[in-house]
């Protein structure tokens, strides 16, 4: 836990859009992973979104990474058309045909859902199909941490002194 957010650069090709370092800034970020073969990746693909479309009205940066687990799956308009069509991705997914992502996360599983605050320290990781509650949860801590001026705020003495 607390580990940085790696760096989501290296990708060839992003769908929706790729988010910038200032896009991120000050914001709590999901990094979700998937694989077009994966049926519980596709299986759970509503709740994500449902999570995507009641979070990110608070500020949460989701990013899908599709993390290929064969040559069959390094098709990009195959992916694209997974991605948009069925799962109905709207955020910004990098496909990640080299695991340029997926090797700075180090990250084994799909799906997987790393979960970092503001600060961009993670808070919690988590793989498969199950537990999803526990994700939620988790955003829902994020969001609840103080940001850096609340911290400051609320050790502030009554006389204004430190």
């Amino acid at each position: 836990m607390r580990a940085p957010l790696p760096t989501l650069e290296g990708v060839g090709t992003w769908l929706n859009g790729e988010p910038s370092v200032d896009d991120l800034r000050g914001s709590p970020v999901v990094v979700s992973f998937w694989s077009q073969s994966c049926y519980i990746c596709h299986d759970t693909a509503e709740q994500v979104n449902a999570w995507r479309d009641k979070f990110a009205a608070q500020g949460v940066a989701f990013v899908a990474v599709h993390q290929p687990r064969s040559e069959a799956e390094l098709d990009v308009a195959a992916v694209t058309a997974d991605a948009v069509e069925n799962m109905k991705l709207t955020q910004p997914v990098a496909i990640d045909n080299q695991h340029a992502i997926v090797g700075r996360f180090q990250n084994e599983y799909v799906p997987a859902f790393y979960v970092f605050n503001r600060k961009h320290e993670l808070r919690h990781f988590q793989a498969g199909g199950k537990g999803f509650d526990r994700i939620e949860s988790a955003i829902a801590r994020v969001l609840d941490e103080p940001t850096d001026d609340e911290t400051l705020d609320a050790d502030a003495s009554p006389t204004g002194t430190m």
